[in-house]
């Protein structure tokens, strides 16, 4: 099964013998989702928002192509993960979806944590930090100015200079 995301975000994950979570991938609006042969069982998608999806029946080429952007943003997710210090790890992070998912601008990348519906208990389990750790690194980011504020529920990564 295969389906083209017109509305909404979508996580994919699987979990570890402890039963943590284990993310796979990140989805939104335009990306196309397939079940078909999973690289990792159990496979479990997950709505973070409500969805408006349209089934695809993809011909071989085109669900090559969804495969390797699948692979691509796997390895993406393992390479943040993989970062040892946690404030660099969640800032890789935060990067990431507002490259994937966010507006750029002259003045940088803006995100809508609240659009995607990430807590930081949502952003805790992307990146393998504690929501604690993930509520008191955002704080520091805005206070250094590495985060703006931007609104209620927005944030911009400013531009590097």
């Amino acid at each position: 099964m295969s389906w083209r995301l017109h509305e909404g975000y979508v996580r994919s994950s699987t979990w570890d013998d402890e039963g943590d979570s284990i993310t796979l991938g990140l989805w939104g609006p335009g990306d196309v989702i397939s079940s078909e042969d999973p690289v990792l069982h159990p496979l479990e998608l997950h709505c973070l928002t409500t969805v408006v999806v349209e089934h695809l029946e993809l011909d071989d080429d085109t669900q090559l192509q969804h495969i390797r952007r699948e692979r691509q943003m796997l390895a993406e997710l393992h390479a943040i993960q993989r970062i040892r210090s946690g404030e660099r790890r969640l800032l890789a992070l935060l990067t990431w979806i507002a490259r994937s998912f966010g507006q750029i601008n002259r003045h940088g990348c803006r995100l809508s944590l609240a659009e995607l519906n990430l807590t930081h208990r949502g952003l805790a389990d992307l990146c393998g930090l504690t929501r604690v750790t993930v509520t008191k690194l955002l704080s520091r980011f805005r206070q250094d100015g590495v985060l703006v504020s931007v609104g209620e529920n927005d944030l911009l990564i400013p531009r590097e200079p």
